[in-house]
C-alpha cells in the first residue's frame, strides 16, 4: 500500500510542544475526547538522534492531522524522558501501556532500552515502532510479535560498503567500532562480508559508546597501515574518529557506515577531516541531488523542505521517524486505537516511505530494504550522492 502525499498544516498550534527540546515530558492537545489518540516517544532529550527523532514525530503528527485522513480522529504525541536508561524506560514503557490513549510508542535510539522491554512489551501488547540501530532490536521474532524498528540492517549496510570497497579495489582495512549491541553487531556482520570479498582486516579496536576522546584507539588503528579506516559508531563518534585519524596522519579514504548519519551540515570542527569521506545512508541526507521523478521522491523532498523550514537544518535520521508516524496513523485510521489490530497492520505494512521501501512482515519486524541505501560523499561540509 502506498500512502498519499500528506497536505502541509496551515496553522501550527502554538500547544504542541516538544518534549525533546524543553527537557520535559508534553502531551501535545490533552488527552479529553474519544477522538484523541496518544503515541507515546521515549526519548532521551541529551541525544541529538533523540532530539531528531523528537522533531520529527511532532512535524509528522501535524501533518497527518492536517492531511484529513484520520477523520475525526486526532494524533497528540506524548514523549518521556529515559536518559538512555534501560530501568528508566521501562517505567515509561509501562506508564504507557496502562493508559489506554495510547496506540503505539516510538521508542528512540537506546539499544539496550528496547531490548530490555522487549519482553514487557509484548506481555503488555503495546504496538512499539523502534528506531534504534541495532539488530536485535527487532530479532528474535518470537520475542519481539509487537516490536518493528525502522533503520538500516547491519548486514544491508556492510554489503553495500564492502561492495563499494570491492569495486575500488581497496587492498586492506582497519575497523573502528562502539562496543554496543550495535557495534558488536556491526562488525561481525562487516567482517564476515569482508572475508567473502576477500578483503584483509590489518586490525579492529572497539570503542566505549559514551567515550569522548577516541584518538588511541584511532592511532592504533592507523599504525596498522590500512588503505581504508571503516567507523562504525554514533556520528559524534564518528567525528572524532575523522579528525584523530588526521591527527595522526592518515591518508587512506574513511568510510562510515549508517548510524555516524546526522546533520545534512558536517560540524566545522570536522569538516575538513571529514572531506571526501564515504557513508553508507539513504538518500535523504543528499536529497537535494535527487530528481523526483516518482511520487515517493517527490514526497521526500517535500518533507525535507518542510523540515528545513521548521527547524533550520536536517538531520538524517528523521525520516526514520517520520515513517514510524505514518506506518501508525495509517493503522490508526482503520482501526482507531485496537492494539492487536495495529500490530497485525504494522506486520504486513508495505509503503515507499520517507527513508525509502519499506516491508514489513510476520518473518521480518525490520523492514527497510537493502535499495533504500546508497553511497554519500562528504564535499565542502556537506553530504552529496556519490557520483
Amino acid at each position: 500500500m502506498r500512502l498519499p502525499r500528506l497536505a502541509m498544516a496551515s496553522v501550527v498550534a502554538s500547544t504542541l510542544l516538544l518534549a525533546g527540546l524543553t527537557g520535559c515530558t508534553s502531551d501535545a492537545g490533552g488527552s479529553s475526547g474519544g477522538d484523541t489518540i496518544v503515541i507515546g516517544a521515549d526519548l532521551d532529550n541529551s541525544s541529538t538522534v533523540d532530539v531528531a527523532y523528537g522533531r520529527a514525530l511532532q512535524l509528522r503528527i501535524e501533518q497527518e492531522n492536517a492531511s484529513g485522513r484520520l477523520g475525526n480522529k486526532k494524533l497528540v504525541l506524548r514523549s518521556q524522558e529515559n536518559h538512555s536508561d534501560p530501568a528508566t524506560s521501562l517505567r515509561n514503557i509501562n506508564t504507557f501501556a496502562d493508559d489506554p490513549s495510547v496506540a503505539a510508542v516510538v521508542m528512540g535510539s537506546c539499544n539496550d532500552c528496547i531490548a530490555e522491554a522487549a519482553r514487557t512489551i509484548g506481555t503488555k501488547k503495546m504496538p512499539t515502532v523502534a528506531l534504534a540501530a541495532a539488530d536485535e532490536v527487532a530479532q528474535p521474532i518470537a520475542d519481539r510479535q509487537y516490536v518493528f524498528k525502522l533503520g538500516p540492517n547491519s548486514a544491508d549496510s556492510a554489503a553495500t560498503m564492502v561492495a563499494e570497497l570491492s569495486r575500488v579495489k581497496v587492498p586492506n582495512v582497519a575497523i573502528l567500532y562502539s562496543d554496543d549491541l550495535y557495534g558488536r553487531g556491526g562488525e561481525a556482520a562487516l567482517t564476515a562480508e569482508l572475508g567473502k570479498a576477500k578483503i584483509p582486516t590489518t586490525l579492529a579496536r572497539s570503542v566505549k559508546p559514551t567515550a569522548t576522546d577516541i584518538s588511541q584507539a584511532v592511532g592504533t588503528l592507523v599504525d596498522a597501515k590500512p588503505a581504508a579506516l571503516l567507523v562504525l559508531t554514533g556520528p559524534d563518534q564518528a567525528a572524532l574518529a575523522a579528525t584523530s585519524a588526521n591527527t595522526a596522519g592518515f591518508d587512506g579514504h574513511i568510510y562510515f557506515d549508517a548510524d555516524a548519519a546526522s546533520d545534512m551540515f558536517i560540524p566545522k570542527a570536522s569538516a575538513a577531516a571529514t572531506n571526501n569521506a564515504t557513508m553508507v545512508f539513504t538518500q535523504i541526507l543528499a536529497i537535494d541531488d535527487v530528481i523526483a521523478t516518482t511520487p515517493a521522491k517527490a514526497a521526500r523532498k517535500q518533507w525535507f523542505r518542510d523540515y528545513i523550514s521548521r527547524y533550520g537544518s536536517y538531520s538524517g535520521v528523521a525520516s526514520f521517524a517520520a515513517d514510524a508516524v505514518d506506518l501508525i496513523a495509517a493503522a490508526v485510521a482503520r482501526v482507531g486505537n485496537n492494539h492487536d489490530q495495529i500490530r497485525a497492520i504494522l506486520e504486513t505494512s508495505q509503503i515507499d516511505g520517507i527513508s525509502g521501501p519499506i516491508r514489513l512482515t510476520p518473518a521480518n519486524h525490520s523492514g527497510l530494504m537493502p535499495q533504500a541505501l546508497t553511497l554519500l560523499v562528504a564535499r565542502a561540509g556537506r553530504w552529496r550522492l556519490a557520483s
